[in-house]
């Protein structure tokens, strides 16, 4: 399947418009630098932007970005734990979902969970990512019989048993179980510093026949927008973001970051938004398709710097972005998001993590620093109402931790 083609520099009149709001951002050094976002009207008309404006959106946004964040990039050290990699979804740009009996196909067992914390504590991880496919139970019974003899009645039965073993080494749990309803979320809450989800995108047009979330449920917005509006209600630390390249328009990506800006200003939970780029692999229905090129990936990533309310971080990954890690930092962004010293990225396993000196050089010549940091970020620790008591020894001793490391 092949994407839909970017959408250009628009109508005349949308240029210009476009021309008359980046004027006032940059030149005149209007609300946007003094700390106010651009508006949803703003936003959209710079979804038209022509290409030889993009320099002076990154430079807005680096602006906006060194004002708030400094040039300080962070990331997060972690184990990533696919707990199961069995999915009812079969989205066309996916390599890592499974149904029972394919090859590759697994569900990580307790002790296999418990020796992978260990080495992870033993290689000074601070995050324990439990990442897995959506509502595996309810697609596959042979999936529930695995989880009655593991002793679970529910996938997130086993998720909070696994968030306890990961407490137990001084690891804390960051939840990727894909849509949970509210009453999971609760159930996790105890047990999580914070919790995800990816919107990916608003875009109703996306699950149409022929699309790529055509054949998957859990990908339709609303139910994705649901779920992080009541993660926000339970005033849960929460990451999410979106997903570049799979024939969404650029309008659609304002859209979508439009979305979350309006769920963290009604419950103010959203601690990071992520710019994911597809990239192609063989072995998907979308293997011809070419990832987004480096202009619509930095234009993604400034709009997301400009638009978003400062508070908010703007991530990427640097294992999909090689030889774009510039494009990313000058386009705005402040945190390459979990970076693991003992497994691989199961999402991505073709790409494979930076190694940290190499990745701090290359941030010290572009004039940034490297620094790790834990999977909730300091302004949710400092409000009570963000974080279980019981969560909070085991954060303050990880960040003791990640300071004597630094």
């Amino acid at each position: 399947m092949r994407r839909a083609p970017y959408v250009g520099a628009g109508t005349f009149n949308s240029a210009v418009r476009t021309l008359r709001v980046v004027g006032r951002m940059v030149v005149a050094g209007n609300e946007l630098m003094n700390g106010e976002p651009l508006s949803d009207e703003q936003a959209l008309a710079l979804a038209d932007a022509p290409v030889d404006l993009l320099p002076e959106l990154c430079r807005a946004a680096r602006g906006v970005r060194d004002r708030v964040w400094g040039r300080r990039i962070t990331f997060s050290p972690k184990v990533f734990l696919p707990v199961t990699n069995l999915c009812r979804n079969r989205c066309s740009y996916c390599s890592f979902r499974r149904s029972p009996g394919d090859a590759g196909e697994w569900t990580m067992t307790p002790a296999e969970i418990e020796s992978w914390l260990d080495r992870a504590r033993a290689q000074g991880c601070t995050e324990a990512l439990l990442c897995l496919g959506d509502k595996p139970e309810t697609a596959f019974l042979s999936y529930k019989r695995t989880l009655e003899e593991l002793g679970h009645e529910s996938t997130v039965d086993y998720l909070e048993w696994a968030a306890h073993a990961a407490l137990a080494r001084g690891l804390l749990p960051h939840t990727n179980a894909g849509v949970l309803t509210r009453a999971e979320m609760e159930q996790l809450r105890p047990v999580n510093v914070s919790l995800g989800l990816m919107l990916e995108s608003v875009s109703d047009r996306l699950c149409q026949k022929g699309m790529p979330h055509h054949l998957a449920p859990d990908k339709r917005p609303a139910r994705r927008l649901q779920m992080i509006a009541e993660a926000g209600e339970l005033k849960i630390p929460f990451t999410t973001g979106i997903l570049i390249g799979i024939g969404e328009t650029r309008r659609e990506r304002v859209e979508s970051l439009l979305a979350i800006r309006r769920l963290h200003r009604l419950h103010g939970h959203i601690q990071e938004v992520i710019v994911q780029s597809f990239t192609p692999r063989a072995g998907i229905p979308m293997a011809d398709a070419c990832e987004p090129p480096e202009d619509e990936l930095a234009h993604c990533v400034a709009l997301a710097r400009l638009l978003l309310d400062p508070d908010v971080a703007v991530q990427a990954p640097p294992n999909l972005n090689a030889t774009r890690l510039s494009v990313l930092l000058e386009a705005g962004i402040n945190d390459f998001g979990g970076i693991s010293p003992v497994t691989p990225d199961y999402i991505s396993p073709l790409y494979e993590w930076p190694e940290l000196v190499a990745l701090g050089k290359v941030c010290s010549t572009l004039g940034y620093s490297l620094a790790p940091r834990l999977p909730v970020y300091e302004s949710f620790v400092q409000r009570a109402q963000y974080l279980d008591p019981s969560l909070l020894p085991p954060v303050q001793s990880a960040a003791t931790r990640l300071e004597a490391s630094a």
